[in-house]
């Protein structure tokens, strides 16, 4: 029972790893059940048993790209001297993995389109959407930003790292957005709180 199992995580492994290469290097809707199976080095029928549609298969590898991306993101932002740092450093991690390569396409150019919009946002809001409202709070609490409700102002400021993102995806040069986005934070900071 216990190999049979192990088996079944393997295989589900090996379709993850393999979908995920495919839709990083060529996009979601360059890619077939088929060659995941190929690349998997199953049969076709075991990406079904695992996954009802190849949409699920993304989901599952789109779950995986943003719970990765957000360890990448709070290890670039860890030693800041402050809150406000923090989320600067941590955006410009977003900025950088969402701008070049598989997780750019994957999270920021199929996602939204494969997932449909408010599916991408749950999956975002339990991973990077959810850091910057708990940064706030914690830079309210921390005295060096006005206490304000965090809800608003969280939104208003993914969605501007978002845009940003997207749009450094495209071509954009993501330093100016990086360099925009710390002059927005540090507009946020009270006066005598700079380190």
């Amino acid at each position: 029972m216990a190999k049979q199992a192990e088996r079944r995580i393997a295989t589900r492994g090996a379709i993850l790893s393999a979908a995920a290469d495919l839709f990083g290097a060529h996009g979601f809707a360059a890619t077939s059940v088929d060659q995941i199976a190929a690349a998997a080095g199953v049969a076709k029928g075991a990406i079904y048993h695992h996954f009802p549609t190849k949409e699920s298969v993304f989901e599952a590898v789109f779950e995986d790209a943003a719970e990765l991306l957000a360890r990448d993101v709070m290890a670039a932002s860890r030693g800041a001297r402050d809150v406000l740092t923090s989320i600067g450093l941590g955006t410009a991690a977003y900025f950088e993995a969402c701008s070049q390569g598989p997780n750019g396409r994957i999270i920021l150019g199929d996602g939204p389109k494969v997932l449909g919009w408010e599916r991408w946002r749950e999956i975002d809001s339990r991973y990077f959407g959810a850091m910057i409202p708990r940064a706030l709070a914690a830079a309210m609490d921390q005295g060096i930003i006005a206490r304000q409700p965090v809800e608003p102002l969280g939104r208003l400021l993914l969605g501007a790292v978002t845009e940003a993102a997207v749009a450094g995806g495209h071509g954009g040069d993501s330093l100016a957005y990086v360099a925009a986005l710390r002059t927005l934070l540090e507009g946020l900071r009270l006066p005598g709180t700079k380190t």
